[in-house]
Parts: structure tokens; sequence; C-alpha cells
């Protein structure tokens, strides 16, 4: 293990968050667990980052021990009728993981290439995008209780995956994911495009699958030219991605016209942040010279190079209040706020992500 002290901008695809307390990188399991279970019978808070790719840390930073998961490994087993069973380790790359996963023959996380962070994160997240998420390919995820102080293995079913969400997010104090193990079917074509934008992108048919490799590349397309794959030299991808979540309405006939509308088996409408962030006037590039909306993206808050926390959130809070204001829905941020907050409803905070 290494330690050292740090600001969390250093850690953060934001490049925002003051001071570290202490920062220890955990290079195996083993370690991991033993630098949250020591922190914790100290009483002293803990803060998990990785990718720091949905992470907000204020400006005064974190004081407490800063946990970088560092750790390392994949473990694949093959099975014909099963897939493939790969068992990751925390701290290594998704999107890493996910260009393997094409050059093996692994199939069901291609639309998810280009998605910046750790693959321990994505199970807390649920992440997903262009008609994939985690949920849909994993088997089970190895955790730290650090309430019980033992390992727990959770099956997929037992892992609350929600929008956006799981049991992991929802205790974020609690779990400390190790490694995940993912159940991905073997074949040179991905699963079923779901998504119609990457459809049209693919020149097919929603329902349709093509080679994986392709659904990549695509996808790699859409998220480029929406300042959504890292680039240190582009100040649009200086983000914490989506900020904030698309929302759901329990009546759909509340929504304003024109705002996309899909239903749920629950009864309710998700419609679209973007949507309803741009038609409350905010464009894109919305904002000043120190933080504004991406100028590709308008869900995407980003850096311009000398921004504060602060001056971040002020923007999100900016917005929130704009489409209240415009539609009655107060939007909820996605990516975890430590050392920071916004004012309203819906806000969610963690020292944990």
């Amino acid at each position: 293990m290494a330690e050292r002290v740090t600001r969390l901008a250093e850690l953060t695809t934001l490049r925002l968050g003051g001071p570290a307390g202490r920062l220890v990188d955990a290079r195996t399991a083993d370690d991991l667990v033993a630098t949250v279970a020591d922190a914790d019978a100290a009483g002293t808070p803990v803060l998990l980052v990785a990718g720091g790719s949905n992470l907000v840390v204020g400006d005064a930073g974190f004081d407490g021990t800063v946990v970088r998961v560092a750790t390392r490994g994949v473990r694949v087993e093959r099975d014909t009728c099963g897939g493939a069973f790969v068992t990751v380790a925390a701290g290594e790359s998704w999107d890493g993981l996910v260009e393997r996963a094409v050059a093996e023959g692994w199939s069901g996380v291609e639309a998810l290439s280009g998605i910046p962070g750790s693959v321990g994160a994505t199970p807390v997240q649920n992440v997903g995008a262009y008609g994939q998420e985690v949920a849909d390919t994993v088997a089970s995820v190895r955790t730290w209780d650090r309430v019980d102080r033992v390992q727990r293995t959770f099956f997929a079913a037992d892992c609350g995956f929600g929008y956006r969400t799981s049991r992991f997010k929802q205790e974020p104090d609690r779990y400390v994911v190790l490694e995940v193990t993912f159940q991905l079917p073997l074949g040179d074509l991905g699963a079923p495009i779901r998504y119609a934008e990457l459809a049209r992108a693919l020149g097919v048919g929603v329902g349709e699958r093509v080679p994986a490799s392709d659904v990549r590349a695509a996808v790699l397309g859409l998220r480029g030219g929406k300042g959504m794959v890292l680039d240190a030299d582009d100040h649009d991808t200086w983000s914490a991605g989506s900020f904030f979540t698309n929302p759901f309405v329990d009546d759909g006939a509340d929504l304003p016209d024109g705002a996309p509308r899909w239903e749920q088996p629950d009864g309710t409408v998700k419609t679209s942040a973007a949507w309803l962030i741009e038609h409350a006037g905010f464009t894109k590039g919305y904002g000043n010279d120190r933080v504004s909306l991406s100028t590709k993206h308008t869900l995407a808050l980003t850096n311009r190079g000398e921004a504060t926390t602060e001056d971040l959130l002020a923007l999100a809070s900016e917005i929130q209040d704009g489409v209240q204001a415009a539609f009655g829905i107060r939007l909820v941020n996605e990516p975890m706020l430590v050392g920071c907050s916004l004012t309203g409803p819906g806000v969610s905070t963690s020292r944990t992500s």
C-alpha cells in the first residue's frame, strides 16, 4: 500500500476538490479491506475513489481517509452454454474491460463503451447507456460489509438494481465492492440494439444485431461527439458525465408538449432531463468562463479550467431551479456529492464513491 497526501482534484474527472486528509492506494483486495476496516475501527471517515468519474468533491476537501481503489485482475471461466464468466477486480478500468470483451467475443457490454471509471463503480450506479446497463450482465458482486465486518457476495437478483441505482448506492456507507463477476454470452455479434440513436448510427433497425466491434465503434463515435470520452485537451470532457438523471413522473399528462415519453412497467413515465434543461432556456455552453454546460451536451456540467466546486454547484442549482420553475420537475444529481451539497429535495450525498 502506498500513502501520500494530495488534492482530490487530481483524482476526479471534473478536476475539482480540495485536499485529502490522508490518501492510501489499495492495490489488493486484502489491502482494501484492511484499510477500510482500520479506518472504521478508528472512527475515521472513509472515501473510496477509483476512476473519479462520478464524484463531486467540495473545495474544502475530505478530512478523512481517501482510499484509491487500485486493485487489478481478471479471471475468466468459459462455459459454452452459459457464456463466459468473467470476474474482475474493482479497480480495473471499465472501458478496458469492454474493449477486451469485444476482442474476446464476449457480448452484452459493447454499448457501454467509452464510459470512464472503474469496474467496481458500475454496479453501484447500475451504469447504463445506449440501451444496455450492467445489471443485464452482472452475475454477482463480492463486497466487504463494513457494518457486519465480513465479506458478502450478492447475486444479481439480490443487488437491488434499478435505474441508476442499486442496494450498494442505497446504503453508500456499508458496502465496499471488491470484485464483480459478469456472465457474457459468447459470439461476435453484440446484443440486440435497443436504442434508436445507436440503431440509426449503425444503419439497422431496433432489435437487430451487428458485430460487437461495430457497436463499440459507433458508441465511441456518438459519445465522442457529445464530449463524453475523456480528453485532457477538451474542457467539454472535464465533467462528471451526465450531471442529472432522467426524471420519472407519475402522470405523463403533466409533461409539456413535445417532451420525450417512455412508458414504464410500473405506470410511471420517464422523460429526458436534457430536453427539460434545453427547453427551460439552458442551451449548450450556458455559463461563464469558469464553469458551463458542455458545448456538445446539455447534461454535462464542465470545468472550463479555473472553476471551483462552488462555481459548479451554483450552476447546477440554477438549472435545477429553472427546470422546476418551467415544468414543475426537480432534477436529481447523478454524481455523488462529497463535502458539498445542492439545495432542494431529491439530492443525494455520500461520503463513499
